[in-house]
């Protein structure tokens, strides 16, 4: 058979070969297990299969009406994912069969998602649970013939600096015929925290000329996509204030080399600090479980902005906060264990925050990145 739609008879009687939402149904079927039977008729109450109904998703009405109203049933909003495992094939070659098999399975389950996060590169599966995801990589496994690996996904942390400096950087590479010549004076500076990155000039004289300016932008930025703790920078200014060229020798790449050059030896003077993502949480719970909630949020590293009563739950409290991403991969299975399976939260993302000192070293050696050129 192909796909099929499984769907409720609300109103009326239903006979094969119907119209729905304009796509004709390949067939009527009641399922029994992994059995479908043939029907040419149903009526009000029935749990049915439809085949091949293209276009329909999970969630739509489907009706035979001919008309231009539009007719839709209630339904559940999908919850919102809280838990998550980074996942990649057993096998090497089904890495192009992935995206395909996993849109797939969010058609049959939309309270799945799924993402390739920019900073780790990892593919993220989330869900509502460990036994959810394990259930759909299962799925996975069965259906579409891709068994897969799951680990635990990577913090995306950031770094940023506490103190300026000045840099020079000179590339100099001579190799038969045109040589290559760069060489830059930059000033490194740190910005307030959600400021990002900026790059500014203030050549006098044209000592660089104008042409290879945005090479020492290029260098500059290839440069702080991997600081000198190992992660992301942000929160950086940097200009370019002095340098020289060649007039044969020099190019844009020599002078993006050059910008490299000085950040590499500039940053790791200027104090770098290592920086988590720290998320908005707001934890649901009956009023007998509060007490309990605050406990988990501070026994999370997190921060409590208060509490008050659900206005439309009786009897329930939300609790707002800020938890650090690193504490929350299983703070669903702890809140659901507290609160007798029943209590649950949103988040977003809100804002970076340095980490503590202690705890940086933990996950600088632990990550590989401690090198020692900077504090944390």
């Amino acid at each position: 058979l192909a796909k099929l739609a499984l769907g409720r008879v609300w109103q009326g009687k239903l006979t094969d070969g119907m119209v729905f939402n304009g796509a004709r149904a390949g067939g009527l079927y009641r399922m029994f297990g992994h059995h479908t039977q043939s029907v040419s008729q149903v009526s009000a109450g029935d749990i049915i299969a439809l085949g091949r109904l293209e276009g329909i998703k999970t969630g739509d009405t489907l009706t035979t009406d001919t008309g231009n109203r539009e007719i839709k049933l209630p339904i559940a909003e999908a919850s919102k994912p809280v838990y998550a495992l980074a996942i990649t094939p057993q096998k090497r070659k089904d890495e192009v069969k992935l995206s395909g098999a996993l849109t797939k399975l969010l058609e049959e389950d939309p309270s799945l998602v799924w993402e390739q996060h920019g900073d780790t590169h990892e593919i993220i599966l989330w869900g509502q649970g460990d036994i959810h995801l394990q259930v759909a990589l299962d799925r996975m496994s069965r259906k579409y013939n891709l068994p897969m690996t799951t680990h635990l996904p990577r913090v995306p942390y950031k770094e940023t600096i506490r103190k300026s400096t000045t840099s020079h950087g000179r590339y100099k590479h001579q190799s038969g015929g045109h040589g290559q010549y760069g060489d830059v004076y930059l000033d490194i500076q740190p910005l307030s925290r959600g400021e990002g990155f900026n790059f500014s000039e203030s050549i006098v004289g044209g000592v660089v000329p104008k042409q290879y300016i945005p090479g020492v932008e290029i260098g500059v930025k290839e440069y702080l996509s991997h600081g000198p703790l190992g992660f992301p920078v942000v929160d950086v200014a940097v200009t370019l204030t002095n340098g020289s060229y060649h007039s044969v020798d020099s190019s844009e790449q020599a002078f993006k080399q050059a910008a490299r050059l000085a950040m590499t030896g500039g940053m790791p003077n200027c104090e770098p600090t290592l920086l988590e993502p720290i998320m908005s949480v707001g934890v649901y719970a009956p009023q007998e479980f509060t007490s309990k909630v605050l406990q988990l949020i501070t026994g999370h590293r997190g921060q409590i902005l208060g509490y008050e009563t659900c206005s439309d739950w009786t009897g329930w409290d939300c609790v707002s906060g800020y938890i650090p991403q690193a504490e929350m991969q299983n703070l669903i299975m702890e809140l659901r264990s507290l609160t007798l399976g029943i209590g649950f939260f949103n988040w977003t993302y809100d804002h970076l925050q340095e980490v503590p000192g202690k705890l940086a070293d933990r996950v600088l050696a632990s990550t590989g990145n401690g090198n020692g050129n900077g504090k944390s």
